[in-house]
């Protein structure tokens, strides 16, 4: 049996069998997040702030959220185990189907907007070329690809993530250039910013941060390949941080050059350079179908494996291919999608982050840094059973972080955002509830610190 056919699923993948390096574990992360999500959050930025202050915003936001994404990440290097099983620790045997179900919802929310972004620049792409247009043609066209590939599983991701980043970042600094030159650099650096900005700094630091924790449910999945923590460490937080600035570099400098040429704002560089360079545009345009397939592959991927995670006797094939036909359907929502990819962004922020700081706080702190593999994914000494299969303690802190997450992003928002907040106080919370219970910070294993060190 192949590696790719036996891991591919909930088992752990064992150290001799794991095939990520430096290289491959940087690319991935490049891969997964210069995608058409980031590059629209980068559109939000300007003209409410100067552009060089919102990259600046985004460097402190990437290097910030990147903390919590790698400590996630590593869970999965040193247990072999995707994110999703890695939740029964804190929340049970059976208490982690909540956080997967969950999960499952919002990757496939993720692939939908995706989806539809890039059948769109793929469309625009064309039409500048031929004269043709068939949005959803190419929104279907863009899904298939991405199924087809998921489909192969962990090692064939890794293969076109490598590839993928390669020719992203080699095609952004050609559209950069060619921005930068045709529009001037120094008029968007000089441009005017909104009278009545509603994005403080405080608030897009909070959505760069937030940004990060989209892809904490999803790390393990990805990490548990690498070969070495700190490789998985570095090789994430060096690769997810590079990708963050240009992606969303790109959209601020494409937001800020549409308005400045007194067109509608956009993000999509397909639409800015295609009317006069259709070549180019063109371009453009691959670049953002590129970003569409290496991460909705991944999100796709992820989806399968958190469904995975809660009816674990399936095999991958099966779900991944249902999945992906319900990835094509909602993408042809067209419109909705992006009207409402704020809302989608703060809702993942309510539901998620209170899982990850769950996660965090009961792996890192409570258990010392250490999760037995085999008995988590068995249950067989119930080891991680809490009540019945349920920690009903990580249950009533989920609910009130994502609470004090809902309650501080849509109905008193706050001025600093709620992202760090509603980490901090769910991990608080947590911590010091499971302590009164009786929880025992010791635990079988190594220490956190010692621990960290290959």
């Amino acid at each position: 049996m192949s590696s790719q056919e036996s891991y591919d699923r909930i088992v752990p993948v064992p150290k001799s069998d794991r095939t990520m390096n430096l290289w491959h574990t940087f690319t991935l992360w490049i891969a997964a997040n210069v995608v058409v999500t980031t590059v629209f959050t980068g559109m939000l930025l300007v003209p409410d702030l100067k552009f060089w202050h919102a990259m600046l915003i985004v460097l402190l936001g990437s290097l910030v959220g990147g903390i919590p994404l790698i400590l996630t990440g590593n869970m999965g290097t040193r247990t072999g185990l995707p994110t999703m099983i890695l939740t029964r620790g804190a929340f049970g045997h059976f208490g982690s189907a909540l956080p997967s179900a969950v999960n499952t919802i919002v990757l496939m929310g993720w692939s939908w907007i995706q989806a539809y972004m890039g059948g769109l620049s793929l469309n625009n792409a064309i039409k500048y070329l031929t004269g043709y247009s068939n949005i959803n043609l190419f929104v279907i066209v863009t899904e298939i690809i991405v199924v087809a590939i998921t489909l192969y599983g962990h090692r064939m991701i890794e293969r076109t993530e490598n590839l993928v980043a390669s020719l992203m970042l080699i095609l952004s600094v050609v559209v950069f250039s060619y921005m930068f030159i045709h529009f001037h650099l120094s008029a968007l650096t000089s441009m005017a910013v909104s009278k009545h900005p509603e994005i403080t700094s405080m608030v897009a630091f909070d959505i760069v941060v937030a940004t990060a924790f989209s892809w904490m449910t999803s790390s393990c999945d990805y990490n548990r390949n690498v070969k070495k923590q700190s490789t998985s460490m570095l090789g994430t937080w060096l690769g997810y941080t590079l990708a963050t600035v240009v992606a969303m570099g790109l959209g601020a400098a494409v937001s800020g050059f549409s308005l400045l040429g007194h067109r509608p704002q956009t993000y999509d560089p397909t639409t800015l350079i295609g009317s006069i360079n259709p070549t180019l545009g063109f371009v453009a345009g691959i670049v953002i179908f590129l970003s569409v397939i290496s991460t909705n592959v991944m999100a796709l991927y992820s989806a399968s494996m958190s469904y995975l995670a809660i009816f674990p006797k399936q095999k991958f094939f099966a779900p991944t291919l249902a999945l992906g036909v319900a990835a094509v359907l909602g993408a042809l929502l067209k419109t909705w999608l992006t009207s409402n990819f704020e809302n989608f962004i703060l809702m993942v922020g309510t539901l998620f982050i209170p899982v990850s700081a769950i996660m965090l706080t009961d792996y890192y702190l409570l258990k010392r840094g250490y999760y037995n593999s085999e008995e988590i994914v068995s249950g067989a000494e119930k080891k991680y059973w809490y009540t019945g299969g349920f920690n009903l303690i990580s249950y009533v802190v989920y609910i009130l972080g994502a609470a004090f997450a809902y309650y501080f992003t849509y109905v008193k928002p706050l001025a600093t955002g709620a992202t760090i907040l509603t980490f901090l106080v769910t991990a608080v919370l947590y911590f010091a509830i499971m302590r009164m219970a009786g929880a025992k910070v010791a635990f079988e294993g190594e220490s956190v610190m010692g621990s960290l060190v290959d």
